[in-house]
């Protein structure tokens, strides 16, 4: 019905325009023959490119008739005197069509055009949709939508072959059909339904059926078509891909930090068991006075607490590197965790000054006590480690809108530029004290993931031959101050 309409407007629009051409020749400006004539085929050409042929060609005629009646002699009559005049009609006649067919042609070749253009803008939008996705799931449930919001289509579904579900646009939207899909996956060949405006088309990787595509409420060229359908074919392939060399990687990553754990622990447990030995040993053997005694007994001991700090640091760092570490966060005074630092890593600092820096007010920070307290004592094992003997470490605390910085600084021999990159590194340590200072390269790497897991930052500032600042940041929440 409405096309009816359009039909009867635009063929009126062309009857009452060469009224007004005619009216404005006879009563208005007096032009020749010659003139009158291609103004009626300007306005063929001009209705030819907007509206058509059809439109075109009926303007054509009633033009040859009107020009006929009011421009030739014996005028206001449909007879023609001079024999010229009807080579000189046919001619206009004949003109007016051809012109108008061309003009017709050139205009769909435009519109085909611009329709391939537009549709090539969407395939390029499309396939950049699909580089961002990089689980199979997430492509499965995002490239449906992903489809109707680039191409403007109703609907869109997505089957493969080797799932049972369909995968839709829109869970509401039912229109296209699953049944058809498998179907069209099976046989590899597409299926247009007219009357739905629904197109079904294969996802192909060669001469291989992955699976099948649905699009409804589009008229999409059937190049496109299969442009798109290779598109969602390859991007199933290239994150089935990745999925697959990351599962890879991981076990792989996995298989070496086990590795890594137990040569390291393994050659740190050698050194506490020899002395634990010995003194075993010693004391078995006798004859030694209570003074001695004591003495090995204070080396087992301590020897113990360090195989049990090192099988502690080695089932931290396989628990945060498999993620199973779950934080208890509550609001803390940093404080608080200094204070309880410098306690447990009262041997380890033993003989070095440890000065203070703190803001009077500081404000309260949700953060795991437990783990930043062994963050902390890390880095203060460390300054003192990498330290001459009785040599100050400093700790500071400032305060920004956001965050919370705690510093700990040393006078050691420092790091240089290129160790500073692979100092959180597992298992990494500094190649001027590795063999002279007895550690598995593993606190620095555990202390920058809990403080990663806490949403801060950690990093070092070094300069050689004045020392290092280990520095990390956590961060604030607003109306965090104490009263």
């Amino acid at each position: 019905m409405r096309s009816i309409k359009t039909a009867a407007f635009r063929g009126a629009a062309c009857a009452s325009s060469l009224a007004a051409l005619v009216l404005f020749y006879k009563r208005g400006l007096h032009a020749n023959a010659t003139t009158v004539a291609l103004t009626f085929l300007l306005v063929v050409l001009v209705v030819s490119a907007n509206w058509g042929f059809w439109y075109a060609a009926f303007l054509a005629v009633i033009s040859t008739l009107a020009f006929n009646y009011f421009f030739l002699p014996p005028f206001g009559t449909l007879t023609i005197a001079d024999p010229q005049n009807w080579t000189a009609l046919f001619a206009f006649l004949a003109t007016a069509v051809i012109a108008g067919q061309l003009s017709e042609r050139a205009r769909r070749e435009t519109l085909g055009a611009n329709q391939r253009r537009r549709e090539l803008e969407h395939l390029y939008a499309f396939s950049q949709r699909l580089l961002t996705l990089e689980s199979v799931p997430e492509l499965l449930n995002l490239a449906p939508r992903h489809i109707v919001e680039t191409f403007g289509a109703r609907g869109a579904a997505l089957f493969v072959c080797d799932r049972t579900d369909v995968y839709r646009s829109d869970p509401a939207a039912r229109e296209i059909d699953a049944a058809r899909l498998q179907s069209v996956a099976g046989r590899g060949e597409p299926v247009m339904d007219s009357d739905n405006r629904v197109a079904y088309v294969a996802l192909r990787l060669g001469v291989r059926s992955v699976g099948a595509i649905g699009i409804s409420g589009i008229t999409l060229s059937h190049e496109s078509l299969e442009a798109l359908s290779t598109l969602v074919a390859i991007a199933i392939e290239r994150t089935r891909a990745i999925e697959s060399v990351g599962k890879a990687e991981a076990a792989r990553e996995n298989e070496k930090l086990r590795s890594a754990i137990l040569d390291s622990v393994a050659h740190e447990f050698r050194t506490p068991l020899t002395a634990i030995k010995a003194s075993a040993t010693s004391l078995i053997a006798g004859g030694l006075d209570p003074l001695q005694q004591n003495e090995l007994f204070a080396v087992i001991n301590e020897e113990s607490d360090r195989m049990d700090h090192l099988v502690e640091e080695a089932t931290q760092m396989a628990r945060l590197e498999s993620k199973q570490v779950e934080l208890q966060r509550a609001p803390h005074d940093i404080r608080d965790a200094i204070d309880r630092a410098l306690q447990t890593a009262g041997k380890s600092i033993a003989g070095h000054s440890v000065k203070l820096e703190i803001t009077s007010a500081l404000p309260l920070v949700e953060f795991d006590m437990e783990l930043i307290v062994n963050v902390v004592r890390q880095l203060l094992e460390n300054a003192a480690k990498y330290s001459a003997p009785e040599s100050p470490i400093q700790i500071s605390v400032e305060t920004t809108v956001s965050q919370i910085i705690v510093s700990v600084a040393d006078r050691g021999p420092g790091i240089d530029e290129l160790e500073q990159s692979f100092i959180f590194d597992k298992f990494y340590r500094g190649k001027a004290n590795r063999y002279s200072i007895q550690g598995t390269g593993m606190g620095l790497a555990i202390g920058r993931a809990v403080i990663e897991a806490h949403g801060g930052t950690i990093g070092v500032t070094s300069q050689l031959g004045q020392g290092s600042v280990f520095t990390f940041t956590l961060p604030l929440k607003a109306a965090s101050v104490p009263s």
